[in-house]
């Protein structure tokens, strides 16, 4: 280890250390009277949630009652004073009405607050602590702090809330601070991604929604699964943050997959599509972008995972940067508080010494998901879950772009430059720099870069319609099934079952009501707003059918034809992700047959587990004696990902 830390590209501060402990008590089940009692207590209130339309803060108290009473079996003494306090807590909120102004709007301290997500319109709780000092005329700092790792059970939406949820009067006991703090659930467990994301940044909006916050002024950080969160979100979204606090945090699958730990699934050699698709997630590929949003890192020297930051610090040294990792002699997985002191102190320092309208960027990227940093946007790639990288220096006269790299598009926001040059450079080609636009986009064609219309093109991946499967549950979507007669009896149970599959573990893992209508019912606005997720075959689904003429397959009674090869439909079900041919802008999805391709063997077990395992399309193999009482399963044939035009690759065929 000596020789890790001595050979990593870090800067190091050898700082104090603390422990801590903690104690449980054992759980029970419930009596009957208690029980019918929560349950009767819970249908009520959520019968006054959806009778009045009340907010998300009157309905997150309910909502971790719901989960608690469907999940959980035993429950400790101090679980059923919680479960108890979460009632009271809620009748507390549910009797006020308009025009009654809310209390816990203008109290400081902590505050149990939530929003209803985009997502699935399900209510999601996060916890504020605003300090004594908060001026709601001055903008603010905001730090977004990210939990630690915690398995997901029926209870973790109101031990989550407990944190925070101290009541909605005076608070006597103020602490103060330059900044709010904001944690977000993150929908519980799954470091973040997909999602839990998602949350993240909804749980921002919606903080700034209610707070003058100063958007040059978010901070990210937290602690073990929180630290690698924020190396997943803060090197992806590098526009989005002033500085980086990660303490204790992987950065990669594989290697730390290795971690000698009981519990610890090891991720060996994977097929090369979801090899490509850990380009993805791995926060170690994006290591270059903390040259644009500041990290400081801080790790025990005895943590377990001590290594993760190794790795990262050897990837900023291949970039031609070099680390801050903060370390803490003679600790664990810990947060020691003189280390953590010194992190927050040299946040502190970058955030008010961090530029608002850089002149300078080199971003990195290996998919289209992560497009934007701060003036520039990649707009299309020449191929996904390969390095791309896009590097310009803003004078005062010229703006210079290095020739980028794996790139095949790219915008310019000139709203956002601090000063507007007279030329563009990009690599040997230099163009007027236009003026009255907004943007201004760039495509290379016929081996060289032009100028040219600032729209969406057609038919090719873009941001935000890039793939894989998994992307769609990460935004508004909903899930169809078929009300018509099915072609295959087998191939339609086995959809069915999918889709049930899907509602269980959505709802017990992303914490929400899985969003489901019947074919015949689907308004054209879902056709507009939500990507659709298509259950069933064209005889049982009409929208397969509508679908399918524009979609990269045959499908017939009889065959399924999929780039190149020919199944049996009787046996085979395809699966995969594409533009919506049903929505006039082009820019929703439509997914056949799958909800998130990985399931609850992994979601149950460690969250580096949540990677993509089908890319953008598969072909599953029915089996014909699944079992109602087994856990459904298939059988994978054929899987991977479509090249840039939504097309199988020439000359590979799936």
């Amino acid at each position: 280890m000596r020789r890790a830390i001595r050979d990593c590209a870090v800067v190091i501060l050898i700082l104090g250390v603390t422990q801590t402990t903690g104690w449980g008590q054992s759980p029970q089940p419930l009596s009957e009277a208690q029980r019918q009692s929560f349950e009767a207590a819970a249908t009520e209130l959520r019968e006054d949630v959806d009778r009045k339309h009340l907010t998300a803060d009157q309905a997150i108290f309910v909502k971790g009652l719901t989960w608690a009473l469907k999940y959980d079996r035993e429950f400790a003494p101090a679980d059923v004073a919680l479960l108890e306090k979460s009632i009271r807590r809620a009748r507390e909120r549910q009797r006020l009405e308009p025009p009654m102004v809310p209390p816990w709007t203008t109290r400081r301290g902590k505050l149990a607050l939530g929003y209803r997500s985009k997502i699935d319109d399900s209510v999601q709780p996060y916890g504020l602590i605003v300090p004594k000092s908060f001026d709601p005329k001055t903008p603010i700092r905001l730090d977004v702090v990210l939990h630690g790792s915690t398995r997901p059970i029926g209870m973790s939406e109101l031990k989550f809330i407990a944190r925070f949820g101290e009541g909605d009067g005076e608070n006597p006991t103020l602490v103060d601070a330059p900044f709010i703090e904001l944690h977000p659930l993150g929908r519980v467990e799954n470091c973040y991604r997909w999602a839990g994301e998602t949350d993240v940044f909804e749980a921002i909006e919606d903080v700034c929604r209610r707070y003058n916050i100063d958007r040059n002024r978010i901070v990210l950080r937290g602690m073990s699964m929180g630290a690698s969160g924020t190396w997943h979100l803060g090197l992806k979204h590098p526009d989005r943050f002033a500085a980086l606090g990660p303490y204790c945090g992987y950065v990669d699958t594989h290697k730390f997959s290795e971690t000698p730990l009981a519990n610890f699934v090891k991720v060996g050699p994977l097929p090369e599509h979801q090899e490509l698709g850990l380009h993805m997630l791995d926060s170690v590929d994006y290591a270059a972008n903390a040259g644009i949003v500041p990290a400081i890192a801080c790790m025990g020297e005895k943590d377990v995972f001590f290594q993760a930051h190794v790795i990262m610090g050897e990837a900023m040294q291949l970039e031609g940067l070099t680390m801050t990792n903060l370390i803490s002699p003679g600790t664990g997985h810990v947060i020691d508080p003189v280390t953590h002191a010194e992190q927050m102190k040299r946040i502190a320092e970058h955030v008010a010494a961090a530029p608002r309208r850089p002149r300078e960027l080199r971003f990195v990227t290996w998919t289209l998901k992560y497009s934007r940093c701060h003036w520039l946007e990649v707009l299309g790639l020449d191929r996904h879950y390969a390095r791309a990288e896009l590097s310009a220096k803003l004078g005062d006269e010229v703006l210079v772009i290095d020739e980028p790299n794996n790139i095949s598009r790219f915008a310019i926001v000139v709203s956002l430059l601090p000063v507007s040059p007279k030329v563009v450079r990009i690599g040997p080609s230099e163009f007027p720099f236009p003026k009255g636009e907004s943007r201004v986009t760039f495509a290379h064609h016929d081996g060289k870069w032009q100028k040219v219309a600032d729209e969406i093109p057609t038919g090719r991946k873009v941001p935000g319609l890039q793939g894989p499967i998994d992307d769609a549950f990460a935004s508004s979507f909903l899930c169809v099934r078929g009300t018509g007669q099915p072609w295959n009896a087998a191939v339609q149970k086995f959809a069915d079952a999918s889709l049930q599959r899907f509602a269980d573990e959505w709802h017990h893992y992303f914490r929400g009501e899985l969003p489901i209508k019947n074919d015949v019912a689907v308004t054209s606005d879902d056709l507009q707003s939500r990507h659709l997720i298509l259950f069933g075959d064209p005889g049982s689904n009409s929208l397969i059918t509508k679908a399918l003429p524009q979609l990269p397959l045959k499908w017939t009674r009889e065959t399924v034809q999929f780039g190149g090869h020919e199944y049996s439909a009787a046996e085979h079900l395809p699966a995969l992700i594409a533009p919506n041919p049903l929505a006039s802008s082009n820019r929703k999805y439509v997914v056949l047959n799958s909800g998130h391709t990985f399931r609850e063997a992994e979601l149950a077990k460690l969250n580096f587990l949540l990677f993509p395992r089908w890319g953008d399309w598969a072909v599953l193999q029915i089996s014909s004696d699944q079992k109602p009482s087994e856990p459904l399963t298939e059988n994978v044939i054929r899987a991977g990902y479509f090249d840039e035009h939504w097309q199988f690759e020439s000359g590979r065929k799936p």
